[in-house]
């Protein structure tokens, strides 16, 4: 079991864009905004039938088949959800499946569409994608998909109790290898007729001018990366995909597109690394190496957003121009229809191939020795033993409904957690003072007298800006430990970095000199806590 789980937050280092006034009255909605179901065409290979109704059916509370056979069900509904399908080829199984698909009698069609074994999953999983490629699913099968994506949104979205968002995964890599892809998420049910995929442009750049083109038609929607821990240095350069330097027209078009990233999920976390953050005793917090390149340090940087924080101040100062200014969510990438965001109750991603913990290498089968001995040894990884249950978005709104979180989004008053829904708050002020923590209307002064996360403390003043942070624990999880702050700026041309504890549980004082509380004793607060 997981004795630690960590939630972060975007300070007050945001794009200087508030929507709406601020107000005390936001509540904490926690959701997944990276969901497959059987339209993607990798979770119809692993096995995965669900549906997107059956996906927000999850969501709600219910239970439903994991491709395994067994039942899943959260311990709690969740706020709000968004089904991401893969764009590219979209429902290409899913619609060779009906027996009058002009494919669905083509031998090697059926060997990827009669895929029942682990070994034969697998095989589709890593081959089927040159068929599709060949054989391109006809547009109107994707229309039909898309249009029920859509629709299925529509039907289970409750105003003021459950936000569903239209959403697809744009997928695609950078030349030489590195995962490029993100999630586009939907303002509200207006849509294009097809999501605009790797098809369309393998560059996300043409995605940013796409968007751009669809917010001149009325059509509001932005784009979240994700994984950039598996993008080998490329998610966060500091050039073009052309090979150009980067200027303010490109950071004002990164920005207006892309104001979230995703910082947690199923297959690790994208904050930092031990290269990066060598200060910092959590800094290899669920860290998945997927290849021997993924651990040189020349492409660890560019990786993980910590490190693109501090590439954006490096470019403010010497550019005048941030193309890193954005806020944090985490989710899930589950390709089941349903994730588990709790470790005693993980079920992985990846459908039949690792639904149990035999097939993704957490133990050894019954009767195997060895792992040369296991039967079903060509359903795992060496990938899926460091895969982990996680995560979840956090937002703080007025009401649940696609507007306000939405709005929630672009402002970027948005936390990642790696499962527990437990809150945190940030504010940064020139006005704070020490009586604020007595207030009773704490939060509401924050506002009106500071900047939420996410947004821009602007209007400089004499001495140092004064930072409040408010945390509460999960109420059906651990209590929290202690709340840090990661401080990032340039001297002298470098980038720097420092970790503050600066609250702590039970009553420990943190020591002012070394910004730390004493580690024996955090120690057993982790042992009795978790």
């Amino acid at each position: 079991m997981r004795k630690v789980h960590r939630t972060v937050a975007l300070t007050v280092c945001g794009l200087c864009a508030i929507y709406g006034h601020a107000r005390a009255e936001r509540n904490a909605y926690f959701g997944d905004l990276h969901i497959h179901t059987r339209f993607s065409n990798d979770a119809y290979s692993l096995g995965t039938r669900a549906s997107p109704d059956d996906a927000y059916r999850y969501a709600r509370g219910e239970v439903i088949k994991h491709p395994v056979g067994f039942d899943i069900q959260l311990d709690r509904p969740l706020d709000f959800y968004a089904v991401t399908d893969h764009g590219a080829y979209l429902a290409g199984w899913a619609s060779m499946s009906d027996p009058d698909h002009p494919l669905a009698k083509d031998p090697e069609a059926r060997r990827f569409l009669d895929a029942k074994t682990v070994g034969e999953r697998m095989v589709a999983f890593t081959t089927g994608g040159r068929f599709l490629r060949d054989h391109p699913p006809d547009p109107a099968a994707s229309r039909s998909a898309w249009r029920e994506t859509i629709a299925s949104a529509q039907r289970h979205y409750e105003p003021g109790k459950f936000t569903t968002f239209v959403g697809y995964e744009y997928t695609t890599s950078s030349p030489g290898g590195g995962n490029q892809h993100r999630n586009v998420i939907f303002r509200g049910a207006n849509a294009p007729e097809l999501p605009f995929s790797r098809v369309d442009s393998p560059n996300p750049e043409d995605l940013w001018d796409w968007l751009d083109g669809l917010r001149e038609d009325g059509i509001e929607a932005l784009a979240i990366p994700h994984n950039s821990n598996e993008s080998l240095g490329r998610r966060f350069a500091r050039q073009q995909r052309s090979g150009a330097p980067f200027d303010a027209a490109y950071a004002q078009l990164r920005m207006r597109n892309e104001p979230l990233v995703e910082v947690t999920q199923v297959k690790g976390t994208s904050e930092t690394h031990p290269l990066l953050s060598p200060n910092d005793e959590w800094a290899d917090f669920e860290i998945e190496l997927l290849r021997p390149a993924a651990s040189k340090l020349e492409k660890i940087r560019g990786s993980y957003v910590r490190d693109a924080y501090l590439t954006g101040l490096e470019l403010e100062e010497s550019e005048g121009f941030n193309p890193y200014r954005f806020g944090l969510i985490g989710s899930s990438d589950t390709h089941n229809a349903g994730a588990s965001y709790q470790e005693s109750s993980f079920f992985s991603k990846g459908g039949v191939i690792d639904g149990t913990p035999e097939r993704r290498g957490s133990v050894l089968p019954e009767g195997a020795a060895t792992w040369e001995d296991a039967p079903e040894r060509t359903g795992m990884s060496i990938r899926m033993p460091t895969w982990g249950a996680s995560g979840l978005a956090g937002v703080w709104a007025e009401e649940n409904t696609r507007e306000s979180i939405y709005d929630a989004f672009r402002r970027k008053e948005t936390f990642a957690t790696t499962g527990p829904r437990m809150r945190v708050r940030f504010f940064g002020s020139y006005d704070f003072d020490d009586d604020a923590l007595e207030d009773d209307d704490l939060i509401a002064n924050a506002y009106e007298h500071g900047v939420p996360m996410g947004g821009d403390l602007a209007g400089r003043r004499s001495g140092a800006p004064r930072f409040l942070v408010w945390a509460t624990q999960d109420p059906e999880s651990a209590r929290l430990q202690r709340v840090q702050v990661i401080k990032g700026w340039i001297e002298d041309g470098e980038p720097q970095e420092r970790v503050y504890d600066v609250a702590c549980s039970d009553d420990l004082e943190v020591d002012r000199e070394t910004t730390v509380v004493p580690t024996t004793e955090l120690a057993w607060i982790s042992a009795t806590a978790a």
